[in-house]
């Protein structure tokens, strides 16, 4: 029964997904799942006050704009084309921007109305270092956590039985504390 679909996925089928279509199991499901979840604490908005504010410094395309808020949120924050691209139409719909043909790109700029928006906003912080801001040491974090994947990996794969229960236990409870630690926020 090739392609069928069951509950826990495609039987037979040998493709990335794991179970119920979702992204397999694995350190880079985990460091997708992380990046995702920190990109999801950027609010719609500052996507538009990020892309004003960075056009306040010079004129760039969206490409730029996206590598330019990666950059300064040392990764932590990329937003997607699908959320840029529409941003600045807006923002041009609006009269805040306007977009030139540059070498075969539109590099957009500030209009007129588009730096009075930005001095608007002077006295607000970056959306950049609000983003960079949540996360002090993700580097830190995602070291550790890769160590502990490891770990986890290596006992499951070659652990007796009395060992992998052991683990269970030690995983269960790590789980139970990190949830602790965000209820105490």
């Amino acid at each position: 029964m090739r392609g069928h679909q069951h509950p826990f996925g495609t039987r037979g089928s040998s493709g990335t997904q794991g179970f119920g279509g979702r992204p397999p199991f694995g350190p880079a499901a985990f460091w997708q799942g992380l990046g995702q979840a920190v990109a999801q604490r950027a609010r719609r908005g500052d996507v538009r006050s990020a892309i004003l504010r960075l056009l306040s410094e010079q004129p760039m395309h969206g490409y730029q704009i996206i590598g330019e808020l990666s950059e300064r949120t040392g990764g932590t924050w990329k937003p997607s084309a699908g959320s840029v691209y529409p941003s600045l139409q807006l923002l041009a719909d609006e009269g805040l921007v306007v977009a030139e043909e540059v070498g075969g790109k539109k590099v957009f700029s500030l209009t007129e109305a588009g730096t009075e928006a930005v001095a608007a906003m002077a006295e607000e912080p970056a959306p950049w270092e609000q983003v960079a801001g949540q996360q002090p040491d993700v580097a830190g974090y995602r070291e550790a956590a890769a160590k502990l994947m490891r770990a986890a990996f290596q006992l499951g794969k070659t652990g007796t039985p009395d060992q992998v229960r052991a683990g269970v236990d030690v995983l269960n409870e790590a789980r139970k504390r990190l949830y602790t630690i965000l209820a105490e926020d």
